[in-house]
């Protein structure tokens, strides 16, 4: 008679184990996650963008480390209309990118390493895996959110100011 108690028992102990150790194993990802998050640098300066229209000024943060690159903007679910992401590749060459975990809408402007946009990808897809290319080598990628680049008139031959641009 134990025996066969031992054995009806040991279902709910096993489903008690797995159900534990399921949460353990969840909150362990959470937790690696946390680890893996990169903090952001927010320039202490603004960037500006001389356009036909006047300057178009922006609250930066700044993506210089290859694992702040590969984090971007991804899994953000706001940013304010004023604020952006300046990627720097630290060498002028072709970027590619994309959209993928990233929930906001963007416009990428492709910057040459003297600080001239070379060109703009307008209204990216979030969640996209499509490549998005520079239009030629570049060192620097600003996102900002979409729509802004035609709101401000940024187009290519712009001129980008900042104390990160331009700087070999």
């Amino acid at each position: 008679m134990k025996t066969g108690m031992a054995v009806a028992a040991f279902p709910t102990f096993a489903r008690r184990v797995t159900i534990g150790g399921a949460i353990a194993l969840f909150l362990s990802f959470i937790f690696m996650a946390a680890a893996w998050a990169v903090e952001f640098k927010t320039s202490p300066e603004p960037l500006v963008i001389e356009t036909g229209r006047g300057p178009a000024s922006f609250v930066i943060e700044l993506a210089t480390t290859s694992k702040e690159r590969s984090q971007g903007l991804m899994n953000r679910e706001t940013m304010a209309a004023d604020h952006g992401m300046l990627f720097d590749f630290g060498q002028t060459r072709a970027v590619m990118m994309w959209m993928k975990n990233t929930i906001l809408p963007l416009d990428m402007v492709f910057i040459g390493p003297d600080g001239k946009v070379m060109g703009v990808a307008a209204d990216t897809v979030p969640f996209s895996e499509s490549i998005i290319s520079s239009p030629g080598p570049v060192r620097y990628v600003l996102e900002i959110n979409a729509g802004m680049a035609a709101e401000h008139g940024i187009a290519a031959g712009d001129t980008v100011i900042h104390s990160a641009v331009g700087v070999e």
